[in-house]
């Protein structure tokens, strides 16, 4: 399974620490839906219209701080049309538009269909670092 943060965060992240350059996190992370995969760069092909809309996460880091994991259950509307197949998710830093932070493949990619509801349970949106 693909997946990363995207080169903007690395920047941010390595600029902080190393250069002493500021970076304020996000006050809220959003979940998008992809139906082609982004890249670190960006890109990709987020889902638009029929009722689509990013939803807002919230995540809790493990003892040892390699692991992020969503504390509760992601739950985006239902599908008024067909968002078509969701192959990767990705977190961003605003509502619309913004900056995206990290992407990842799905395990399995799910067809939405008129009606359909897709939801993240709790814990089953992990972020790693090695």
């Amino acid at each position: 399974m693909a997946g990363s943060f995207t080169d903007y965060l690395e920047d941010k992240i390595l600029k902080h620490v190393f250069t002493n350059t500021a970076y304020t996190s996000p006050t809220t992370v959003y979940v998008g839906l992809f139906t082609a995969a982004p890249t670190d760069t960006g890109g990709g092909t987020e889902v638009s219209g029929s009722g689509y809309a990013r939803k807002s996460a919230a995540f809790t880091v493990s003892g040892t701080g390699t692991l992020a994991t969503n504390t509760s259950a992601i739950e985006f509307d239902a599908a008024t049309g067909s968002w078509g197949t969701i192959v990767a998710i990705a977190v961003f830093d605003a509502l619309t538009t913004g900056n995206m932070l990290a992407w990842a493949d799905l395990t399995t990619s799910k067809s939405i269909a008129t009606g359909d509801v897709l939801r993240i349970p709790a814990g089953d949106l992990d972020i790693t670092l090695s």
